[in-house]
């Protein structure tokens, strides 16, 4: 019943595709799309989150669609409905913040045919039971987020943006492909019961290396991220916040569900794999989004820095699963589940805020920004909220998976294995310093963006956004700060997935007195979002009002201390680059191959001095740009063969015929 309802909500999205290309002229359009989408991801929502918390039974149902003698296999279990949740709840908040926002649109034409088909596909992708089905419905997904990418597409960087990422999109789904036929073997059946009844351990690590392309390309995992921070940042901003928080958790799914459920025992060496890739990641998110002034590129990169974070716990899960620590590996799965679902609420919040400001001032350089706090005071303070989550300070959200994590991490020492015991340690001290880059990142943006004084006239003339998006704004606010508080709610709602998929799962955490919750045992530690959410909330009570007893009460108003060159211009403020100077000092030259030049004219010049950094993408450069190299000169040579007779183009195909015929005959 359950698996119907979702079935039906997810072919009345497409069908509203459909609609929207016949409304897309009609005033009423953005209105009429955007709440149908909210509607229906709602009842998906819904629906999802009954069966995740009544721990329903399985449902599957095969639809006479797709290949005639194989079908359309569909599957709602404790797995396929967390990530429902997630789609959708990600869903929803963006298309009530689209009922704002959507009217600001240059091209709503562009937009909204492809919105509802993205939704549908990234729901199917979910609920999909057999390999035909699921690389459809990822199609379905890539190819509208594709076209909502270039939705703009007269500007030349949303071009290639959406030519990179097609391209990445592309090399991702032929890895899941060949992972797929992988799995399913010479039998050829490809329905998921098929292959998890002949699941092998021995003989499956290209499984584990095509998947990590596959899912990690779509996730965004180094070196395989180049397309995101280019992709996020051209898309209009709620489709940003779906790109960012939750199809990259859909990718997150795909590698579960093949390397978790389908691939059967993952070896100790899947885990030391995921987990060195997932921490070097999150470094590097964190840094390149350190060095951004961009508002939406910096949210891009360090959504390539939670999704290290993510791997991170799910490569300890693969490595305790392996080493038959089930309640381990159960408390690493959860990190990584609630971290996901952290990452959707947090990163939404953020790419709406991104949306507000640009939609007040028509900017998204931090630069051009500053005193935002003044013009657009409900923005202000859900971006801070969004940016303290992010930031994993407690006693939001972000603090408690994050915590989770590292509570994981401290289980090392019961692994066996030499490289395990060595690189958890050491992902451990990469994850401790990606928080500590991801606070100073994120104080960087707050600061300069919503701090100080304007630095451009569009700024100082900003105004605060519509209704539908500060209420969005202000919900998934509100559901950051409740996640944070009780987390031990969410950690109990994800248990049964957990059970499902590790074969345990840790205690039950609402019944533990206030609220606190214990990853294994309340002698070993414990935390209390609850707690420390009334000390702050008290002490800063109580700070303001001593304050406000024992202060003047005159104001007084004076000049910062100036160094002596008083200048009341707001281009003598703190910038952006000046901010991130000394951590890209540290870390530029390994990083980014830093080159700092100064240009000083002579003395009696009055030409102003000037500074030029140079940071290079090493990833790009030696990986990519290569490849892209020897793909323009080998589609030069072979232009030639656009313009051969029949005769040759007949040898061509038998010369074709011989090899294949050889090399089948030596490989049997």
């Amino acid at each position: 019943m359950a698996l119907g309802f979702s079935l039906w909500c997810a072919a009345a999205l497409l069908a509203l595709g459909v609609v929207a290309v016949l409304l897309a002229r009609n005033r009423f359009a953005t209105t009429i799309i955007y709440s149908a989408s909210l509607l229906l991801t709602l009842a998906l929502l819904g629906n999802a989150l009954i069966h995740l918390i009544t721990n329903a039974a399985p449902e599957t149902t095969i639809l006479p669609l797709g290949l005639p003698w194989v079908g359309a296999h569909f599957r709602l279990d404790a797995l396929a409905a967390a990530f429902l949740i997630l789609v959708n709840l990600g869903a929803a908040g963006a298309s009530f913040y689209g009922l704002g926002y959507g009217r600001h649109e240059i091209s709503p034409s562009r937009v909204l045919p492809f919105y509802p088909v993205f939704l549908a596909g990234m729901n199917l992708v979910v609920q999909a039971d057999d390999a035909f089905s699921f690389l459809l419905s990822w199609e379905f997904m890539s190819l509208s987020s594709w076209a909502l990418v270039m939705a703009h597409h007269r500007v030349p960087e949303n071009r290639h943006a959406g030519y990179v990422y097609i391209l990445m999109a592309s090399f991702g789904t032929l890895a899941l492909i060949l992972a797929f036929g992988l799995l399913a073997g010479p039998e050829g059946n490809y329905a998921f019961d098929a292959i998890r009844a002949r699941a092998q351990t021995q003989g499956a690590w290209p499984v584990l290396m095509l998947v990590l392309i596959g899912a990690g390309s779509k996730a965004g995992l180094v070196p395989l991220h180049v397309w995101l921070p280019l992709a996020h940042p051209a898309a209009p901003s709620h489709v940003s916040a779906l790109m960012s928080g939750v199809m990259t958790k859909v990718a997150v799914y795909a590698f579960v569900r093949i390397l978790f459920d389908l691939s059967g025992s993952p070896d100790w060496w899947w885990g030391l794999m995921v987990l060195s890739i997932g921490g070097g990641t999150a470094v590097m998110g964190v840094l390149h989004a350190l060095m951004e002034q961009d508002l939406k590129r910096v949210l891009a990169y360090s959504t390539i820095e939670n999704i290290g974070i993510v791997f991170v716990g799910l490569g300890l899960a693969m490595a305790f699963q392996a080493n038959a620590l089930p309640d381990a590996a159960a408390l690493a799965f959860t990190a990584a589940l609630f971290h996901a679902f952290n990452h959707t609420l947090f990163k939404s919040l953020l790419f709406f805020g991104a949306g507000a400001v640009l939609s007040a001032t028509g900017e998204r350089n931090m630069e051009h920004l500053g005193g935002l706090i003044h013009r657009m005071p409900v923005t202000t303070i859900a971006v801070l909220t969004g940016c303290v989550a992010i930031s994993a300070l407690p006693p939001l959200n972000g603090f408690a998976s994050e915590w989770l994590t590292f509570q994981a991490i401290l289980l090392s020492p019961e692994l066996p294995q030499w490289g395990l015991k060595i690189m958890v340690p050491a992902n451990g001290a990469l994850l401790a310093l990606a928080a500590a880059l991801a606070a100073a990142c994120f104080i960087r943006l707050f600061g300069v963006s919503f701090l100080g004084r304007p630095r451009k006239p569009v700024a100082e003339q900003a105004h605060e956004v519509d209704i539908w998006s500060r209420t969005a704004m202000a919900i998934f606010a509100a559901l950051c700060l409740l996640a944070g508080a009780l987390p031990g709610f969410v950690i109990d709602a994800l248990a049964p997935v957990v059970q499902a998929v590790t074969g345990s799962h840790m205690p039950a955490q609402t019944t533990i007195d206030w609220f606190s919750i214990v990853p294994i045992a309340a002698s070993r530690s414990s935390y209390n979002g609850l707690l420390v959410l009334l000390f702050i909330a008290l002490s800063a009570a109580l700070t303001a009002y001593l304050v406000h007893l024992f202060a003047s009460k005159s104001v007084r108003r004076a000049p910062p201390w100036d160094c002596g060159f008083p200048d009341p211009r707001p281009v003598t403020q703190y910038s952006a680059g000046s901010f991130s100077q000394p951590i890209r000092r540290v870390f530029g030259t390994l990083i980014f191959q830093e080159r700092e030049q100064v240009f000083m004219p002579p003395p009696g010049d009055m030409r102003p001095a000037r500074f030029h950094v140079e940071l290079r993408d090493l990833v790009w450069e030696f990986l990519y740009a290569p490849i892209s190299g020897a793909v323009s000169v080998t589609a030069d040579r072979l232009n030639v063969l656009q313009f051969l007779t029949i005769r040759r183009y007949l040898s061509l195909v038998f010369l074709a015929l011989v090899s294949l015929l050889l090399v089948l005959a030596i490989w049997s």
